[in-house]
């Protein structure tokens, strides 16, 4: 499949998705949002589980290339990825985090989208837990178990994320909540990057 088909698919999957929500998603939906028909998608996925895993691969994709990887200071790379995930992309629609909560709550009945969501847990892991070693191992950070950091932090991204769907909370908190934990572990508390 060609890269513009691709992103036609995927951007009308993302449509498609805020407004009808996953239980009422259907192909026709998808073409509804895009210039093909539903038997042209249909010749690129076959079915609505194989173009929602795309989907997701894409989300996960287009996340870490926002993701700070160059920054050689780790208090910086540990700032910016929580900007990354507390800024919302200005492309982004408001049902977007509703959207991305059916998928979530789908992935203990569809292990492809597990699968998924687990590798993007584990990037979000890996960024936070080498950042956090890195500056430690540089005296920026009290001594700490970067595991047990990151896995808190993208808990808290998580939970979070429950709480501003289900509950109407300004992510903020959760980003306050995290920059307490970070200075209370870590004896830093990261500054706001643009």
């Amino acid at each position: 499949m060609n890269t513009e088909t691709a992103d036609e698919i995927i951007a009308a999957t993302y449509r498609a998705l805020c407004e009808h929500g996953y239980a009422d998603l259907t192909m026709q939906c998808i073409a509804d949002e895009s210039s093909m028909t539903t038997a042209a998608i249909h010749y690129h996925f076959d079915t609505k589980k194989e173009l929602l895993n795309a989907f997701l691969q894409h989300i996960i994709d287009q996340f870490e290339q926002q993701l700070p990887h160059d920054a050689s200071d780790p208090r910086e790379r540990l700032a910016s990825f929580l900007t990354t995930i507390f800024t919302p992309a200005s492309t982004r629609e408001d049902d977007f985090p509703i959207a991305l909560m059916e998928l979530k709550a789908q992935a203990p009945y569809q292990e492809i989208y597990r699968e998924r969501l687990h590798d993007m847990d584990e990037k979000m892991q890996a960024i936070v837990t080498s950042a956090v070693r890195d500056g430690i191992d540089a005296g920026y950070f009290d001594d700490a178990d970067p595991e047990m950091v990151a896995r808190f932090v993208v808990t808290s991204i998580n939970g979070g994320h429950v709480r501003e769907v289900a509950l109407a909370e300004d992510p903020n908190e959760t980003r306050q909540m995290i920059e307490t934990y970070l200075e209370l572990q870590l004896g830093w508390t990261p500054e706001v990057v643009a």
